[in-house]
């Protein structure tokens, strides 16, 4: 599930927007009202529950090997997803939605790494929404590893100390990091 030609993303557990409306998402770290969006490049990190936590990491040009070897693995492709066992039955029976949208509407966020479009403007939708399918086979299909780990802070730890490119998102529902035994 990516966008076409002119198209940007919106995810979502909800099939009846009609309109999308700049606002102040709960967890932004700017207080301006947006409508958010991601292209191609950025789908798959949606490719969830919208709650759940992930820390998602990938090759660039920049990545040593060493780093890509130790932590995507020999022949595991070039980018790799990880979540908590607790989200492996939502992921397979969460219903989510993907809206296509007017990219012509967005802009990069900005920043030194955009990872998201937005708008100031209301947004309508191209068409309905379609009905993203099974989450296994899309990262599948796009060769992204799934990694299920018990808990996300110890993986995290290590990609962002690495050369990998990195995103986190819902990190803070995830597990405590357990203290290790005496």
């Amino acid at each position: 599930m990516r966008p076409g030609p002119g198209e940007v993303l919106h995810f979502s557990e909800d099939p009846t927007i009609t309109v999308f409306v700049p606002h102040v998402a709960a967890t932004a770290k700017v207080g301006t009202p947006y409508v958010w969006a991601v292209d191609a490049g950025r789908a798959p990190d949606y490719w969830f529950p919208r709650q759940c936590p992930r820390a998602l990491a990938w090759a660039t040009p920049a990545s040593r090997p060493a780093d890509v070897e130790r932590l995507i693995g020999p022949g595991g492709g070039r980018r790799v997803h990880a979540v908590e066992f607790g989200w492996l039955e939502r992921m397979r029976t969460v219903e989510l939605y993907a809206y296509r949208l007017p990219a012509a509407a967005f802009t990069p966020f900005p920043g030194p790494a955009p990872h998201a479009h937005v708008s100031t403007e209301v947004v309508r939708p191209l068409g309905p929404p379609e009905r993203v399918g099974d989450l296994f086979a899309l990262h599948a299909e796009a060769g992204i590893q799934l990694r299920v780990l018990p808990e996300l802070h110890g993986f995290w730890t290590a990609v962002t100390a690495s050369s990998l490119g990195f995103s986190g998102i819902r990190l803070r529902g995830a597990v405590t990091r357990r203290s290790s035994p005496a």
